[in-house]
């Protein structure tokens, strides 16, 4: 059977995630942690976005999207005094986001793991060694050895020793406050479907508390604590009668924990790529930690994929660091803008927060920027044309641009996005001749690449003024599902040398 195509160091959601599709890619995958066994407890990372959602569906789990929980009001307190409340709106067939616990998310993509001849699976492996090579990589674990062609490392933030054996810094810091979590199951009337974020509130002065609701009439509750809290039963018990008085509960799971804005200095490093934790650490006021975590899986696996079957050089690679580095630096800035209104640091920054507070000005309150995709907009592989309307407003996803993801439209069987994950996609509008563009495939790559006519995919034509695209213009969608190339006016030269640009080829006109 030969051995794996790529190591995958981490069996968390997103080296679940990434072994899947790399499976989907026809790749052999080994899968290595550290843990004995899988650990089924808590909610840990429960907001799950809608990009991520499609993700998952089309790699056979839609289960998360369907027992996953939208709540559909988030509002926003200081003190007694509600500030103002907002709904996501409906965009696209998938929910915009779904509340559902880590554990649950990881036993469904468990499943569709066992379900994949392609992936092997070995717990209590943890990674003491790394070494590579010009061909391979070399993973030791104690006195076992194994190797392969490429390291996916998604390992979490505790992965010091693969970190040191990169030569990478994992610079940043960790603030002092602490935070108390507990998952908690009760009847509330009227909070299953709300968000609750206090700022302020009288049984947590000068410090906030989060409220959300989970499937099975479970609720997560984030407490700012000071340095050094102990969580007693006692205290947590009065912590969660001063919120939901003397209904009955039953405490599901509990944990304390701080808060850390980190980034690797490098997320490859010559046959290892670095995802997830392992490889950027934010603050979770805006969901950005999974959420970013499962689109570096992605990135990397197409990518790979393509270096492994021959279809593009490795030099490829090295977009990976580019764009997912990119997307983790703005992550850490808009949260760390975040963290600076939620736990200022100086007295100037208290003075402020107050004053936007008790003036109940919503456009300065920060309680959080909710995950959105990374715009690739100046990726080296994205080829300049429509320009980017820049960062939409809250709970929006920005108009198509290139570098910007395909928004998502439900079609005759599925979805639009489900059309673009097997490979690269040219979609045409209805002045463009699919039979010159035809030519391409095989011509300048021998990578997947599907030719569709907008107007043939839901047969009205409809599609094309749902997406802005003109009838003369030519979109080159690549695997992760987003926008490579707008190009109006086109032609087969360039269309290629987009085709080839996505790629890292080299191109020149015939």
């Amino acid at each position: 059977m030969g051995g794996p195509a790529v190591i995958v160091v981490g069996a968390g959601p997103v080296g679940q995630t990434a072994a899947l599709l790399l499976a989907r890619w026809g790749l052999r995958v080994l899968v290595l942690d550290r843990r004995p066994a899988r650990d089924l407890e808590g909610s840990r990372s429960i907001c799950q976005q809608r990009d991520v959602l499609d993700l998952w569906s089309w790699l056979g789990v839609p289960q998360v999207a369907e027992e996953g929980l939208t709540w559909t009001t988030a509002r926003t307190y200081y003190r007694d005094r509600e500030l103002f409340s907002w709904s996501f709106g409906a965009q696209g067939p998938l929910p915009p986001f779904v509340n559902i616990s880590q554990a649950r998310t990881e036993e469904l993509l468990d499943a569709a793991i066992a379900a994949e001849p392609l992936i092997e699976v070995r717990w209590d492996h943890e990674v003491t060694g790394l070494e590579q090579d010009g061909e391979e990589v070399t993973v030791r674990c104690g006195d076992r050895v194994t190797r392969a062609p490429y390291v996916l490392a998604c390992a979490g933030a505790r992965a010091h020793g693969v970190r040191q054996a990169l030569g990478v810094t994992f610079d940043g810091h960790s603030f002092d406050d602490q935070f108390l979590i507990c998952d908690i199951r009760a009847d509330l009337p009227g909070w299953e479907q709300e968000r609750r974020f206090y700022f302020d509130p009288e049984w947590n002065p000068g410090r906030q508390v989060l409220i959300h609701p989970c499937p099975g009439s479970t609720y997560r509750i984030d407490w700012q604590v000071p340095p050094g809290y102990l969580a007693t039963s006692d205290d947590i018990s009065r912590k969660i009668r001063q919120i939901i008085g003397d209904r009955p509960y039953e405490l599901v799971w509990q944990s304390v924990y701080r808060f850390h804005s980190r980034i690797a200095s490098r997320m490859r490093v010559g046959r290892v790529l670095l995802a997830g934790d392992c490889a950027h650490l934010v603050a979770p006021f805006g969901a950005r930690g999974l959420n970013s975590g499962v689109p570096d899986a992605e990135n990397a696996a197409w990518k790979l994929a393509a270096v492994l079957r021959g279809w593009a050089p490795e030099e490829l690679l090295e977009t990976y660091h580019d764009e997912r580095h990119a997307a983790a630096r703005e992550n850490l800035e808009v949260t760390t803008a975040t963290m600076r209104f939620l736990v200022p640091t100086d007295e100037a920054g208290r003075a402020h927060r107050r004053d936007v507070l008790e003036r109940g000005a919503i456009e300065e309150v920060d309680s959080g920027r909710f995950a959105e995709p990374y715009w690739y907009v100046d990726s080296p592989l994205t080829t300049p044309g429509r320009p980017f309307a820049g960062r939409p407003p809250r709970g929006q996803s920005p108009a198509p641009a290139p570098g910007v993801i395909l928004p998502d439209c439900p079609m005759p069987g599925g979805r639009l996005r489900e059309m673009c994950r097997s490979g690269f996609l040219l979609l045409l509008g209805e002045m463009c001749d699919s039979s010159l563009f035809a030519q391409i495939p095989g011509k300048v790559t021998t990578a997947p690449l599907a030719v569709r006519e907008l107007a043939e995919i839901d047969g009205t034509g409809a599609l094309a003024e749902t997406l802005g695209a003109a009838p003369d213009e030519v979109w080159l969608v690549r695997p992760d599902a987003h926008i490579a190339a707008m190009i109006p006016h086109a032609g087969t030269e360039e269309v290629a040398a987009a085709v080839s640009r996505a790629l890292r080829l080299a191109y020149s006109e015939s």
